[in-house]
């Protein structure tokens, strides 16, 4: 029963992980229907005016040309249409996929079932395609869900198209996205104010009479709001001060270190606007794993385990603090904890322990005089591997040169 209750699958806590693999393609529907919306809106906008300019005494030569222009448009709306729906149908597809990737997980019943190790390995092929996305490695996140075939649980173009707008705003003279502030007010971002201003801020640093008009067109057509007050002062100040100056804050708004301030506050609006997580959810997933194995004694300056890897290097020499007889797990075949291998040990120091709510003791637990619990017949076991005399005992994860005492020092365990 114990066995049973520690393999038994919980989907509902593994799918935490993967909320994000069905809100985006939702976010994405919804933003494909709107711009459907708003397509058919202007075309019957404009169907209608053309419509309305005719009266029964235009020309038939008017005429035609208004009926020309109405059939030209409808097949324009007719194309944006038929690519929205193109764009429709690839996101339907990904939803089925990702279901039906996510359903498998509800028919494994435990996690020793194979089927898991298969589902955990297509999740850790998600989780890196997502980390090599937001670090821009697009051509390797590419390649490795066409090998793994999970091209459809992945969101590549998504990432594509953040990273082509994210590298813009860094360039120095980078471009300005002005359409990417839709719909931003209605999450509070300041996004497509600050692109407004720093479009004001490219006309003024010319320092040219043309711009200089140009940009007061600019600020009054975008910062006459009155929650737009502040952007408005700053726009007036800039006129005032040359790109040299030392007077704050406009120095800083002419700094090049806008730029990447811009690009930053860019992607952490995306990501809030198609429901992304703002850290890649391999770090999540290596934070919770980390957690939930980290215990007081792996960072403990008592742990014999810390450190028995580490090398030291020198100009003349390399020393390894390594030995043989100092390894516990090369004398009593018993595993290493993972937390405190060399490769894992510092990664963890930042994180949390994780909380118990059921403990596992070994069978018959006794306690040496040192403080640590062991399993009586595997204590026997372990003493008898370490080559420790009849009647003694000896820590196994001292090593060799551990003390011994007389299995009478050896203290039964009771748990309350």
């Amino acid at each position: 029963m114990a066995e049973l209750t520690s393999t038994k699958l919980d989907p509902d806590s593994h799918l935490l992980l993967d909320q994000p693999l069905l809100r985006l393609p939702h976010e994405l529907l919804r933003k494909n229907l709107k711009s459907a919306q708003r397509h058919i809106e202007i075309a019957n906008k404009g169907i209608a005016t053309s419509i309305q300019t005719l009266t029964t005494h235009s020309s038939p030569a008017d005429t035609l040309a208004a009926l020309d222009a109405t059939l030209l448009k409808a097949q324009t709306l007719k194309r944006k249409l038929k690519a929205l729906h193109a764009e429709e149908a690839t996101l339907h597809r990904q939803q089925k996929a990702r279901i039906a990737h996510l359903q498998e997980l509800h028919d494994i019943p435990t996690i020793a079932d194979v089927k898991y190790d298969v589902w955990a390995q297509t999740r850790l092929d998600r989780l890196l395609v997502d980390y090599l996305l937001r670090q821009n490695y697009l051509a390797s996140a590419r390649q490795l869900a066409e090998a793994k075939g999970i091209v459809d649980l992945v969101d590549i173009p998504v990432f594509e198209e953040c990273g082509r707008i994210e590298a813009s705003l860094r360039g120095v003279h980078g471009e300005c996205e002005g359409g990417v502030g839709v719909a931003l007010k209605k999450i509070g971002s300041i996004l497509e104010l600050e692109l407004r201003l720093q479009q004001f801020i490219e006309l003024a640093r010319t320092g040219e009479v043309d711009k200089l008009m140009e940009a007061i067109a600019h600020a009054r057509k975008h910062f006459v709001g009155g929650q737009d007050t502040l952007y408005g002062l700053r726009a007036g100040g800039l006129l005032a001060h040359a790109p040299d100056t030392m007077v704050e804050p406009y120095k800083t708004m002419y700094a090049p270190t806008r730029y990447p301030y811009l690009a930053a506050l860019f992607l952490r609006t995306h990501h809030t606007l198609f429901a992304l997580p703002a850290h890649p959810l391999l770090h999540t997933a290596l934070s919770a794993g980390l957690s939930a194995l980290k215990t007081p004694t792996c960072h403990s300056a008592h742990n014999p385990h810390r450190g028995m890897f580490s090398h030291q290097h020198s100009s003349d020499k390399t020393t390894s603090t390594m030995s043989r007889p100092s390894v516990p797990s090369l004398l009593t075949d018993t595993p290493v904890c993972p937390i405190c291998s060399t490769e894992l040990n510092e990664l963890a120091r930042g994180v949390p322990y994780a909380h118990h709510t059921k403990s596992y003791m070994e069978d018959d637990p006794v306690v040496l005089p040192n403080g640590r619990v062991f399993g009586r017949e595997r204590l026997r076991g372990l003493n008898v591997k370490l080559g420790v005399p009849e009647g003694r005992v000896r820590d196994p994860t001292d090593g060799l040169g551990g003390a011994e005492w007389a299995w009478g020092e050896v203290r039964k365990v009771f748990i309350l």
